[in-house]
């Protein structure tokens, strides 16, 4: 069973389009059907597409502490979706990319999260144990090096343009988070068409 995604996200230099890139890698992976939408483009296209999703995963640069204020203008923009309850019971995930490793990315994600929650929907989390300097055995190329648990993170050096950043293990731990995404969804889409034949 095949499940359509929707990565709804915004970059403003192209970090967290890369980010985006790979969670879409990642659900089409695992048989998911996946759209890209930078939401600086608040248009009809955008709206059908995120209606007709089974899953929105949400991304966001981590802009002074906090989610970028083009990805604010989004959320707020999906107010009469709230009104009608228009995503209630999809799937819904996040991720978030700033320059500093902690860059108070946590907040951008229960921002997000809390985003969905308002929209009755269900989130999925990373489910990955922390890598990086956990131990003393850990390195920077290790899935979720970042230690998030609620999204997936990424870091980009301020000066690092998009094709050198973020490094490969964040992308990586993108990717885990996109199939993650599809494999629920299609679990949950599976479970209602039991019940819808019962």
């Amino acid at each position: 069973m095949s499940v359509n995604i929707s990565i709804a996200y915004h970059s403003g230099f192209g970090h967290t389009e890369r980010q985006a890139r790979a969670v879409a890698a990642g659900a089409e992976s695992a048989g998911a059907t996946v759209t890209l939408h930078d939401v600086t483009t608040l248009d009809d296209a955008l709206w059908s597409t995120l209606a007709d999703a089974d899953a929105i995963i949400f991304g966001s640069p981590t802009y002074m502490g906090t989610a970028s204020a083009a990805f604010q203008t989004f959320a707020e923009a999906s107010s009469p979706i709230w009104a009608d309850g228009g995503w209630r019971d999809k799937i819904a995930a996040g991720f978030t990319n700033s320059a500093g490793i902690n860059g108070d990315k946590l907040n951008t994600l229960e921002t997000t999260s809390l985003f969905a929650a308002q929209h009755g929907m269900t989130w999925v989390s990373l489910a990955l144990p922390p890598g990086g300097q956990f131990t003393t055995t850990g390195s920077e190329d290790d899935l979720n090096r970042l230690a998030g648990f609620l999204g997936a993170m990424a870091q980009s050096p301020s000066d690092a343009d998009a094709e050198n950043a973020p490094r490969d293990s964040d992308l990586r731990t993108a990717q885990h988070l996109g199939a993650r995404v599809a494999k629920v969804a299609m679990q949950v889409e599976r479970g209602r068409a039991v019940l819808a034949g019962a």
